[in-house]
């Protein structure tokens, strides 16, 4: 008679605890890289806008990197 020792979960799918810290590590990266292009696109567009523009909005130079970093809306 043949036998055989099945080792690990049984068909369960398993991985180290290295690929969720990997995994989170990652995800935080990328988000981190999506708000700093975010940011730079809106602080982009702000500082496209002429003196008259960004007073119809009620905004004036000294206040573009407020609003960026969501300090004033």
């Amino acid at each position: 008679m043949a036998s055989y020792e099945s080792f690990g979960a049984t068909g369960a799918h398993t991985r180290p605890a290295f690929a969720g810290w990997a995994t989170r590590t990652l995800r935080r990266a990328v988000s981190t890289v999506q708000a700093w292009r975010d940011e730079s696109r809106t602080r982009n567009a702000l500082l496209a806008l002429s003196e008259r523009e960004l007073d119809d909005i009620g905004l004036t130079r000294g206040d573009i990197e407020a609003v960026v970093r969501g300090e004033r809306r």
